[in-house]
Formats: structure tokens, C-alpha cells, sequence
């Protein structure tokens, strides 16, 4: 046997035999590597597939037959040229999203992506792509070459929150996939107005008054629901298109208030929801008293805290707090029926 193995090898016989056996030892080793990547390669697909299958037709036009099939097949392509080269130069493989943050903008979306990113589970794209609202006619293939790499079991993901608001949202993310995750972070809805404004104010300061704004009519107390930072707020308007295409069950609502409070909780409630081990912890935190909110200890590929930039956090102006009870009138019904699409009482009344 090791005579045949030397001779098929080429290992030259004059080699002590202490050297001859470590190099017989590591080509061994390098060979057993090679059927093992490659097997996880190749049977992961056929398991995929259930049994072989012929050679895939180029997939058809939007709008044709088989459209949603195709669109699964994308999901899957790698963009590597194998399983070996895969694992040695750590590239992984993009992948359309498993799990998008679909809202609220003014929620708290960007801390519940950022604290998200600190388990090694979890791959996000960092900039919002905008896709399904802004950049459809760009194709699958454009969307899914903005995601970041992948090993197998790691989720991709993506957060856009204005998606929650766009009408065609719902339709094209279920064409996409219709096993999709959708997570939603909400928020008092009159606090989300008031930090919507001031957001504006910071790029804009010579807008208009939040008070004037708000109302059609102060006089007669008549809401402009045709402001955005109002229209925002109405969730369980928006939710109601949402559930057209995807169960309530496969939609997570996260609440804004408790994503500050109690961030492991919220996180906790997350992880469990997309299927991974709860590894985001308390320890993960500490709160950040000039900022008002959570903190990382140690961000994702970083040893030190992290806190989210000055963008975040920013001081609200003084609202008049006639209008701001007003605002909770306008809002009290909507929310009603919000708590009981959702099953979740945010307490915001």
C-alpha cells in the first residue's frame, strides 16, 4: 500500500522515512480537504434540488412564465467558481436577502441593523439600496451584487424603511421570494413625526413651523395627512397592504421604545424570529447618557464602542403641546387597530 502511494505520488524514496511519512501525512490531509468542500459543495446543491436536474434555461423576461422561479434560482447562483475556491479565499456567495427591515424611518432602523451586525450570523448591506421603492427597473441581478458575501447558515440582509410606505413594496418583495422575513421597528407615532421634522430642520432651516405643517386647518384642528411625517404614523394603513402578500406571522414588530430600554430584550425577540442562537446579550451594551440611547461595547470588526453617528440622537424643538394632544387624538384610533393586527400593545396612549 505505502509502496503504491509512493510510486502514484512521486515521493522520492530516499527521503527519510520520519519526512517521507509527514509529507505522505500532508497530502493525505490536503486530499481529504478537497473531497470534503467539494461534497459540501455539490450535495448542497443536489439537496437543495432533491435529484439531479438538467442543465437551467436562461431565465425568462419580468413578466413571463416561470418568472417566480427564476427569481428563487437567482437566490441560490453562487458567484464563485466552486466550493474549494470558495472556502480558501473566503469569498462565500451573494445572496438575495432572507430577512429585510422593511420600516418605520424615525424608528430606530439604523441601531437594530448596527446592533444586528455584531453577530457572526448575521451579513447586512450598510447603505440603504433602496430597491424595491426606488431602483426596481435596475433588476435582481444589480440588487443582489449589492449584498455582502456569505458562508452557508450566515443571513443576508438589507434595511430600507421607507418600503413599509411604498405602495408596490409588498408585491415585489413577494415576487422576490414570498418566504421573505419582515421586520418593522415602530415608534410612538407622534414622537416619529416630531424627529421626522427635525431631521428636515437640520438639512432645511428655513422650513415652516411643525405647527403649521401638521394642521390643513388649525382653526378647525383638520390634520394634513398628506405631510408625510404624519402619513408615516398611520401604520396600521400601511400594514393592511402588507398583509395582502405576506402572513402576519412572518413580520416582526419591533418596538422603538423598548429597542432603547431594554435592547438585549428586543434583540432576543429578533434573533429568535430569523432562527439564531442568542448571542447578542446585555454584555453587548451600555448606555450612552449624552445620546440618550444603547451603545455597542465593541462594534462589528471593531474592538472598540460604537455609537451611532450625530445624526442620531438629535435634540427635538419645543412643540406646542396643544398640538402635539391633538396629534394623540388623530392617532389613538389608528393605533387601536394597530394593536390588535399586531397582537402587541406598544402603550403609546
Amino acid at each position: 500500500m505505502g509502496q503504491r502511494l509512493n510510486r502514484c505520488l512521486d515521493v522520492p524514496v530516499a527521503l527519510p522515512p520520519l519526512r517521507r511519512r509527514l509529507l505522505l501525512l500532508f497530502i493525505m490531509l490536503f486530499l481529504w480537504l478537497y473531497m470534503f468542500y467539494s461534497c459540501a459543495g455539490s450535495c448542497a446543491g443536489l439537496a437543495a434540488r432533491g435529484s439531479l436536474a438538467p442543465p437551467r434555461a436562461a431565465p425568462p423576461l419580468p413578466g413571463e412564465p416561470g418568472e417566480e422561479s427564476s427569481l428563487e434560482e437567482q437566490r441560490a447562483a453562487p458567484d464563485a467558481a466552486g466550493p474549494i475556491s470558495s472556502f480558501f479565499n473566503g469569498s462565500g456567495t451573494k445572496r438575495l436577502p432572507q430577512a429585510i427591515i422593511i420600516g418605520v424611518k424615525k424608528g430606530g432602523t439604523r441601531a437594530l441593523l448596527e446592533f444586528l451586525r455584531v453577530h457572526p450570523d448575521v451579513r447586512a448591506v450598510g447603505a440603504e439600496p433602496h430597491f424595491f421603492d426606488r431602483n426596481y427597473e435596475r433588476g435582481l441581478a444589480w440588487y443582489r451584487d449589492l449584498m455582502p458575501r456569505t458562508l452557508e447558515g450566515q443571513i443576508t440582509m438589507e434595511k430600507t424603511p421607507s418600503y413599509f410606505v411604498t405602495k408596490e413594496a409588498p408585491a415585489r418583495i413577494s415576487s422576490m421570494s414570498k418566504g421573505t422575513k419582515l421586520i418593522v421597528v415602530v415608534r410612538d407615532p407622534v414622537t416619529r413625526a416630531i424627529s421626522d421634522y427635525t431631521q428636515t430642520l437640520s438639512k432645511k432651516p428655513d422650513i415652516p413651523t411643525f405647527e403649521s405643517l401638521t394642521f390643513k386647518n388649525r382653526t378647525t384642528g383638520l390634520i394634513d395627512t398628506s405631510w408625510s411625517a404624519i402619513q408615516i404614523g398611520i401604520y396600521a394603513k400601511h400594514l393592511e397592504n402588507w398583509l395582502l402578500y405576506f402572513p402576519i406571522g412572518q413580520i416582526l414588530f419591533v418596538s422603538g421604545e423598548r429597542l432603547i430600554s431594554d435592547p438585549a430584550g428586543e434583540l432576543g425577540r429578533v434573533q429568535d424570529f430569523l432562527g439564531l442562537k442568542r448571542i447578542i446579550t446585555d454584555k453587548h451594551f451600555y448606555f450612552n447618557k449624552t445620546k440618550g440611547f444603547p451603545c455597542l461595547k465593541k462594534a462589528e470588526g471593531s474592538s472598540k464602542p460604537h455609537c451611532l453617528g450625530k445624526t442620531k440622537g438629535r435634540t427635538h424643538p419645543d412643540i406646542d403641546q396643544e398640538v402635539v394632544q391633538r396629534l394623540r387624538d388623530f392617532y389613538r384610533p389608528f393605533n387601536m387597530k394597530f394593536y390588535q393586527m399586531t397582537g402587541q400593545d406598544f402603550g403609546w396612549d
